[in-house]
């Protein structure tokens, strides 16, 4: 299990390898997915491997070349669906409508995707309270906090450990970009 962990986030380093996250740093992509998964083990005390190992990878899809296929034959048909399910369908242009369609999909998602969705915004929140893209300003920064609650609002109920941190970074961005 371990040994396939570690498969995990060598192929995920290998596939976000010149990606850089928009912060102020740039820092490298990885930092991001291996942030997700120890959010769920060390803070919301997630112990499910097909999880954690989804969390890693959450990305692949929708950021890197990386295709269900590809996954489901490395990986195995449980850990490709949970990335599945958190992946946006970046041939909708319509970034908007992408994002609309994670608040709409979120309360239909399975238990380990709904676990993956609420990792990810307690680690963008994270991000834009300790170091945001350059160009944010305050009202984009505002705009992605109350988009983010949406998106959590349709996945309550999943782990209290883990709603109770998004919430408190919720009103933390709620009073500083206020």
């Amino acid at each position: 299990m371990y040994s396939e962990f570690i498969k995990v986030v060598a192929f995920a380093a290998d596939k976000h390898k010149t990606q850089r996250r928009k912060d102020a740093d740039a820092s490298p992509y990885i930092n991001h997915p291996i942030a997700l998964a120890n959010v769920l083990a060390n803070e919301g005390e997630i112990i499910d491997h097909n999880v954690l190992c989804a969390a890693v990878l959450h990305d692949t899809i929708e950021d890197t070349q990386t295709t269900s296929d590809e996954l489901r034959g490395l990986f195995g048909e449980k850990i490709a669906s949970i990335v599945i399910e958190v992946t946006d369908d970046k041939s909708i242009t319509d970034k908007a409508l992408r994002k609309q369609l994670q608040v709409e999909h979120s309360p239909h998602a399975s238990h380990e995707a709904k676990l993956v969705k609420l990792a990810d915004k307690i680690c963008n929140l994270r991000d834009i309270l300790a170091s945001p893209p350059a160009n944010w300003d305050s009202a984009r920064k505002l705009e992605y906090f109350k988009w983010a609650d949406r998106v959590v609002a349709g996945v309550r109920g999943t782990n209290p450990k883990l709603e109770n941190i998004f919430d408190s970074l919720l009103a933390d961005g709620m009073e500083s970009f206020s």
